[in-house]
């Protein structure tokens, strides 16, 4: 389980970092943003992200149900995909697309908050 759990985590912090490099590229209107790999490895890292996640919740028995926090991640998740969309495909103007890719960091990083505290206010507790 502890492999499991480190794939997860590995996945975790490509995806991010991942996520950051394709901003940075889309504030310079660099070139590189419309190569083939750009466009795929982000999908291969965070289909792993999921499966690691799901099999991990599967493997503890985590429901939405008894684990609030699982709730919360889940939540949390569509918005930073929503924001990443806008960021990097559907902002009308840069301006909007790097708000939108902030605030996708500053979700991610309330996902990851929440995964460590496992409590859907990790800021509070």
């Amino acid at each position: 389980m502890y492999t499991l759990r480190m794939i997860h985590i590995a996945c975790a912090v490509l995806s991010i970092l991942g996520f950051a490099i394709r901003g940075i590229l889309m504030m310079r209107d660099s070139p590189l943003m419309r190569a083939r790999w750009i466009r795929i490895v982000p999908h291969v890292v965070d289909t792993t992200l999921l499966g690691s996640a799901v099999w991990i919740a599967l493997k503890y028995g985590f429901t939405l149900e008894n684990s609030p926090w699982l709730s919360a991640k889940i939540v949390g998740l569509m918005i930073y995909i929503g924001l990443g969309f806008v960021a990097l495909r559907l902002g009308k103007s840069k301006r909007v697309r790097i708000a939108a890719w902030v605030a996708a960091l500053l979700v991610f990083g309330y996902i990851v908050a929440v995964a460590v505290d496992k409590s859907p206010l990790p800021f509070l507790t």
